[in-house]
């Protein structure tokens, strides 16, 4: 019969310096399993649900707003151009007509009218877009975002980020920005990077070459965009940085993150990061976005 012996390699000073090497290698391996543990579950977790709650709903269901959103819209703007027949319509349609005092009308972030009381023009601008060129593009970014980020995060968290990041990217126009009527829904996907972006920052040990290669790629695409918008006129830049970094902090606190966690004797992975653990942190968030916005209002209407 053989036996296994046990060896403690000592260095030069008597310590188990190799020892030690081996139990901290047998952490960062440990480690590295519970982040790869985390990282597939999210992947996954929704094909493990019923079949409605498995599809981002709520991705395809804020497209669809949208766009009737600018349905109508670009209904009225044609009518302004006076179009009367299908054939005005669709070439007024075509050839990316704006019309400023329309969206003014329908929600478009207006500085005047939000220091007169209209504070909902917080809100609506998100889903207001000025040309067919802008909602389409728009549009096809959030469903190749959403559909993604919304499997990860889950209904609720990803409907949270993308209004509350919204939000924010309509706050930071109108602070910075206050002579420029804005629309657009390009803060809130920026705000879904965001949170995405921290998402797999917190599992880059889940990557080859520890994530350097996935966070850079991310980088390069958010610079890129951001620097797209230095150059073409009439985009908003601080929108997209105000639902960038907005993103950012919201995923640090929300982004879903599994562990290993016993109870009645069997291991369940559980998201410490779930809304049903930090409900009061959502409602602190709500709340941080509305004090931000009357601080904005109180500064800029002085």
């Amino acid at each position: 019969m053989s036996t296994r012996k046990w060896y403690a390699f000592r260095g030069s000073d008597g310590s188990s310096g190799h020892l030690h090497e081996a139990q901290l290698q047998d952490e960062k391996e440990a480690l590295v399993g519970r982040v790869q543990l985390s990282y597939r579950t999210a992947l996954t977790r929704h094909k493990q649900l019923r079949r409605f709650e498995g599809i981002s709903w709520v991705t395809w269901a804020i497209a669809v707003v949208t766009l009737v959103m600018w349905c109508l819209t670009a209904y009225q703007v044609a009518l302004a151009a006076g179009s009367h027949t299908l054939h005005d319509f669709l070439g007024n349609v075509l050839s990316n007509s704006e019309n400023a005092d329309v969206l003014v009308t329908y929600g478009a972030k207006y500085n005047q009218a939000i220091l007169e009381g209209q504070y909902w023009r917080f809100v609506t601008p998100i889903f207001l877009h000025a040309t067919i060129l802008h909602v389409g593009l728009n549009m096809l970014n959030l469903i190749v975002v959403g559909v993604f980020v919304e499997r990860i995060f889950g209904h609720l968290r990803f409907l949270l980020i993308y209004l509350v990041t919204g939000v924010i990217s309509v706050i930071a126009s109108f602070y910075f920005a206050p002579q420029e009527i804005s629309v657009g829904a390009s803060g809130a996907i920026f705000g879904l990077v965001g949170a995405y972006s921290i998402f797999v920052f917190a599992h880059r040990r889940a990557f080859q070459h520890g994530g350097i290669p996935a966070l850079s790629w991310l980088v390069f695409i958010i610079g890129l965009n951001l620097g797209i918008g230095l150059i073409i006129p009439n985009i908003d830049n601080y929108a997209h940085v105000g639902g960038f970094v907005s993103g950012c902090l919201l995923g640090w606190f929300f982004a879903p993150f599994y562990v290993l966690q016993t109870g009645e004797g069997k291991a369940v992975l559980t998201d410490v990061h779930s809304l049903t653990r930090r409900w009061p942190l959502a409602l602190l968030t709500i709340a941080v976005t509305l004090l931000l916005a009357i601080s904005a209002v109180h500064f800029i209407g002085g």
